[in-house]
């Protein structure tokens, strides 16, 4: 625009569109710029200040049914609790104030069905603990902002709990950690994208390191074989895919993402 030449162009205050200064309606939207015409002078420019100011910028609010990604104001508290759970599970036995023993479960359920509750939590091997809390807090907190906090405990408690009380009846061996919580977690959130794979749709996330994080931990149990106490278990693991995959594709079917 020259200097002391006419406007332009306007901007609509409800669309934001570039409209002529000479118009009383946005031709875009209908909104309503003016009560009448703007006043010229004998050199055909506007005599009367117009405001070129464009509206504040403002974010739209979500369509009902619409999924935001990753919201930054999304706290995954449930996800948070259980990995301080795990962290304080993998220290509390080793400062003497509570015996091994009675928090591992094997064979008999029916006396210590409450450690079920507990086992998960806690891991006598670091690496076992490092890996499996780290697909807890990665796969956990990514549940947690697309479905909320309950799926993320229903998920831990049917691939964790669930699978330590399979678990201990199929093994005579005293077993802890939540190999299968983890993979229940892992496995749900891959479900969504293994879907859209299968109608050959493009995906976006990260399959295969999800792939191979899965591995590490279905391999789990050999890792920690020689534990004494306290090894991973394969029919929790067992358990925590089965719970991922039925977990999964229910909230793949209700609220697809």
């Amino acid at each position: 625009m020259s200097a002391g030449g006419p406007d332009l162009f306007v901007i609509c205050k409800n669309c934001g569109s570039e409209v002529s200064p000479y118009i009383t309606e946005c031709p875009y939207c209908g909104n309503r710029l003016r009560k009448r015409a703007p006043k010229l002078d004998r050199h055909g420019r506007i005599s009367e200040k117009i405001s070129r100011r464009p509206p504040a910028p403002s974010l739209p609010r979500l369509r009902r049914g619409e999924i935001p990604g990753i919201r930054h104001d999304s706290h995954p508290y449930a996800t948070i609790v259980l990995l301080i759970l795990g962290v304080l599970g993998c220290l509390i036995w080793r400062t003497g104030a509570v015996s091994l023993i009675n928090l591992v479960v094997w064979n008999h359920l029916e006396s210590q069905w409450w450690r079920t509750f507990v086992a998960p939590f806690i891991y006598t091997n670091t690496g076992y603990a490092f890996v499996a809390l780290g697909i807890i807090g990665l796969f956990g907190t990514l549940m947690e902002r697309r479905h909320g906090p309950i799926v993320v405990v229903a998920l831990f408690l049917i691939g964790g709990v669930g699978g330590i009380a399979v678990g201990g009846l199929a093994s005579s061996q005293p077993i802890s950690g939540a190999n299968g919580a983890a993979l229940a977690l892992l496995v749900a959130w891959a479900v969504p994208d293994l879907r859209r794979l299968t109608r050959k749709q493009e995906i976006d996330g990260d399959l295969l390191g999800a792939g191979v994080l899965a591995l590490v931990m279905i391999l789990m149990p050999l890792a920690t074989s020689t534990v004494l106490f306290g090894q991973a278990s394969w029919a929790a693991g067992g358990v925590g895919v089965a719970a991922g995959v039925t977990l999964g594709y229910l909230l793949a079917k209700i609220h697809p993402v």
